[in-house]
């Protein structure tokens, strides 16, 4: 039986952060998980018996620009939180990507295909996945694929930049780009479903569908009924320095989550229904 009040939460500040009502959440600047002194520092105050690992350098273009700093957080912080679970003997729940694979494959990736990343992202995320299934016998490595989630504060990803958009009369979005979009209070309500029947291995978490960035926006327009009109554009028409996998669709072993329609839907009714006119 998990003591959930015992589970050390790292990247609490984060988009999934704010899903998590659970667990020690120190603020990221005082658990900065490229501080090797700082991580155990935290371990050996609390003793914690899992931990759920979050923080990560997140912007395909931030990792792209900044190596160093991808490689720092997702790689490093994360090799840093390793070492502390194996001197605690503590479960490490790392959270992933569907980044890692290279979209070649023609059909849904499932757990165990081999990973091949296009892009610094999914390399550094990768070599993250190496060292928790290398180092630590006991974990749970759980993928996700264009998360949304976290509201006007937090969200910094696909949906809030098309909702911010839609004042205008007209967003291209790409559509020929395909993956299984993760609503992340799904994600975290899944992963504690997991951690509470002491699952280990890595699964795919994503909710069902595989749809286009272009379906997204289409969808958010619909659903808001705002009056903009979605173009579709192929992925060459934004940055030509961005390196993204075809298709990043996930299958799952243990069965999707909802619909991505139904938790998108859910997503933007609860948590920008109050946003202020200049957010939306």
């Amino acid at each position: 039986m998990v003591d959930f009040s015992k589970v050390l939460v790292t990247g609490v500040e984060g988009m999934a952060g704010s899903y998590v009502h659970f667990g020690i959440r120190p603020p990221e600047r005082e658990l900065d998980v490229t501080n090797r002194e700082a991580v155990f520092a935290h371990f050996e105050r609390y003793r914690p018996t899992h931990v759920l690992h979050l923080a990560a350098e997140t912007d395909l273009e931030v990792c792209e620009r900044d190596r160093e700093r991808a490689y720092q957080t997702n790689a490093l912080g994360t090799y840093y939180v390793v070492l502390a679970c194996r001197h605690y003997d503590t479960k490490m729940v790392y959270v992933s990507t569907a980044g890692v694979f290279d979209g070649g494959k023609g059909e849904p990736y499932a757990e165990d295909d081999p990973a091949h990343p296009k892009n610094v992202y999914g390399t550094t995320k990768l070599l993250g996945e190496m060292f928790v299934r290398d180092l630590l016998p006991n974990h749970l490595i759980a993928r996700a694929c264009w998360m949304f989630g976290g509201g006007p504060s937090r969200d910094k990803k696909f949906v809030a930049k098309i909702i911010r958009q839609l004042p205008q009369p007209e967003i291209k979005a790409v559509n020929d780009k395909f993956g299984s979009p993760t609503f992340e209070k799904d994600l975290i309500a899944k992963i504690r479903e997991l951690m509470a029947t002491d699952a280990s291995g890595t699964f795919h978490l994503v909710n069902e569908g595989s749809v286009s960035r272009f379906d997204i926006a289409a969808a958010i327009v619909e659903i808001l009924g705002a009056p903009t009109r979605i173009t579709p554009v192929g992925s060459d028409y934004f940055d030509k320095n961005l390196t993204r996998a075809d298709s990043e669709v996930l299958a799952s072993k243990i069965g999707f989550m909802r619909p991505w329609r139904e938790a998108l839907r859910e997503y933007l009714a609860t948590e920008w229904k109050n946003a202020p006119p200049t957010t939306l």
